[in-house]
């Protein structure tokens, strides 16, 4: 396999880990409101507190391997999607700040200001993100110097807003399966009856984004009948869908978070299958998108990089698996919690 293909699979292999990982506590912040009580506000807190900064390590890691890999993808990208870009960055620093702050102070108020900002920070950055990837499966209008050609509003229309609305669904359903797992009593009894409209929801909006997909990107379906593994993704998906209300339905919450990962990660990856060999695709000549052979490094660069990755990524994985493993089980409040 070509140096910029494997990067390309590292780079959906990292995207995918940071959608199943930091998807569950954005999908948390967005559920977050429906909570009225200040114990199971806490619980939510606690249960994505000691694990969300962690999260967002793969999405750095994702950048910085864009960045490395592919610089030219990595600029046109950022030129093009810098308004959403900032956004999403204020997005994501509200919601830490929202998290370290709330417990700071004990007056209503304060933490209503601060609950609200978590929530709906965590909404927004869910949906630019799949704003963005509805974006970049549509095509961009890129020109013939490989440079962004368009307008922050050329961002937005019917298919990627669809895709970002699921991408809401989506995570706020993960959330809720995540939720589910780390709660006990009155809270899991409720979120077990939230997650069957959340279902339903996502359930709704995937039919919509097929649908939109099928119309809109006729391009993308025929690009994913040349790839049979593409057949065994979508039936991977389907079987994993379905799976989710029945697991829940049978009180085996740890499985239908794994299954809810499960279409998670699948979904990135048919978003891989969906570009490839494209990263950034012209929707003015296709001639003009930045591909894995011109929008790459230098072979040396790549060659060197796959080492760099070769030491970090261990690290990475087994940080993530020793603090999961600490940090296991029900939520237990006390006076250290947030």
């Amino acid at each position: 396999m070509e140096l910029n293909v494997c990067w390309f699979v590292v780079l959906g292999a990292l995207l995918a880990g940071y959608a199943v990982l930091d998807g569950f506590d954005l999908g948390a912040g967005i559920v977050y409101l429906g909570f009225k009580k200040e114990e199971d506000r806490r619980t939510v807190l606690n249960a994505i507190g000691p694990l969300w900064d962690g999260n967002e390590v793969w999405l750095i890691t994702f950048g910085g391997a864009l960045f490395a890999a592919f610089p030219q993808a990595y600029a046109t990208a950022f030129s093009a999607y810098y308004t959403a870009f900032m956004l999403l960055l204020f997005a994501l620093i509200f919601r830490g700040v929202s998290l370290e702050f709330r417990g700071k102070r004990p007056e209503p108020a304060w933490r209503g200001f601060w609950d609200v900002a978590f929530s709906v920070s965590s909404a927004l950055a869910t949906f630019l993100f799949g704003v963005a990837v509805g974006g970049l499966i549509r095509g961009l209008p890129i020109g013939p110097d490989k440079e962004y050609a368009g307008t922050f509003w050329d961002l937005l229309g019917f298919y990627p807003i669809v895709v970002g609305l699921l991408a809401v669904a989506l995570f706020a359903l993960h959330g809720a399966l995540f939720l589910h797992l780390k709660s006990s009593g009155d809270m899991e009894a409720r979120l077990r009856r939230w997650i069957g409209r959340l279902f339903d929801f996502f359930a709704a909006l995937y039919v919509l984004a097929t649908l939109a997909t099928l119309v809109k990107i006729p391009s993308a379906i025929a690009h994913f009948h040349s790839m049979p593994v593409v057949m065994l993704v979508a039936a991977a998906i389907t079987a994993a869908v379905v799976a989710i209300p029945w697991l829940v339905s049978r009180g085996r919450a740890a499985a239908a978070f794994l299954a809810s990962s499960l279409v998670t990660a699948a979904l990135v990856f048919l978003f891989g299958f969906a570009i490839y060999p494209n990263l950034l695709l012209s929707s003015l000549n296709p001639a003009w998108s930045l591909t894995l052979r011109n929008a790459a490094s230098s072979h040396k660069t790549l060659g060197l990089m796959g080492a760099v990755a070769l030491i970090g990524m261990p690290f990475v994985i087994a940080y993530t698996i020793v603090i999961y493993r600490v940090f296991r089980g029900k939520v237990d409040k006390d006076k250290l919690a947030y």
